[in-house]
C-alpha cells in the first residue's frame, strides 16, 4: 500500500519539526508519543503498516499532498525536520547541499592540492562535471574561487561553510 496524506494525518500530528502519534498501533505504542529513531545517518525513521518510513519525508507529504523523490534539508542537518527547513530537490541539487566530506584536507568545498604543480587547485561540480577553475599558491583565495563559482551554479542549493 501506498501512504497517503490522509493516512499521514489520521497516525500523526506535526509539531515544531516533530511527529506525535494520534493512534495506538501496536501495545508497544502510546498516543501522543515522539515517532521516531535515528537511523546511521542521523534521519528519523518511523514504521507504518510494517514498512520504514523517513520522517521528513512524512512531514513533506502531510504538508504538500505529494512526496518528490528527492527533499533537501536546507541547513544540512537531518534531524532537523521543520517544514521550512525541507524542500522539494533534484538528486544533484541535494549534492551541493552537502557536507564537506571527512576526507577534505583543506577545509575547503572544490579546493585540493596538486603534486604535480605544487598549487592548491580549485574545481566545482556542474551536470556532474568537474569544472577546473584554476591554480592558486593561496589557499583562501582558492576557497573563496570555488564559493563564488558554486553560488553560480549551484543558486540556492551552494554550500559553502562545513
Amino acid at each position: 500500500m501506498m501512504i497517503t496524506q490522509q493516512l499521514t494525518l489520521e497516525l500523526f500530528e506535526y509539531r515544531d519539526g516533530d511527529l506525535y502519534r494520534l493512534k495506538r498501533v501496536s501495545q508497544n505504542t502510546r498516543i501522543g508519543d515522539k515517532v521516531g529513531h535515528p537511523d546511521a545517518r542521523g534521519y528519523l525513521k518511523v514504521t507504518i503498516e510494517n514498512k520504514p518510513y523517513l520522517v521528513h519525508r512524512i512531514i513533506f507529504l502531510m504538508h504538500h499532498g505529494y512526496l518528490p523523490d528527492t527533499i533537501d534539508h536546507i541547513d544540512g542537518n537531518p534531524a532537523n525536520n521543520r517544514i521550512e527547513n525541507l524542500r522539494e530537490a533534484t538528486q544533484q541539487q541535494n549534492c551541493y547541499n552537502s557536507a564537506i566530506h571527512g576526507r577534505n584536507t583543506s577545509g575547503h568545498r572544490g579546493v585540493s592540492w596538486s603534486k604535480v604543480w605544487g598549487k592548491w587547485q580549485a574545481y566545482v561540480n556542474v551536470n556532474k562535471k568537474r569544472k577546473f577553475l584554476g591554480y592558486f599558491e593561496d589557499l583562501e583565495l582558492a576557497g573563496l574561487v570555488t564559493a563564488e563559482a558554486r553560488d553560480l551554479y549551484h543558486g540556492k542549493f551552494a554550500r559553502n561553510g562545513a
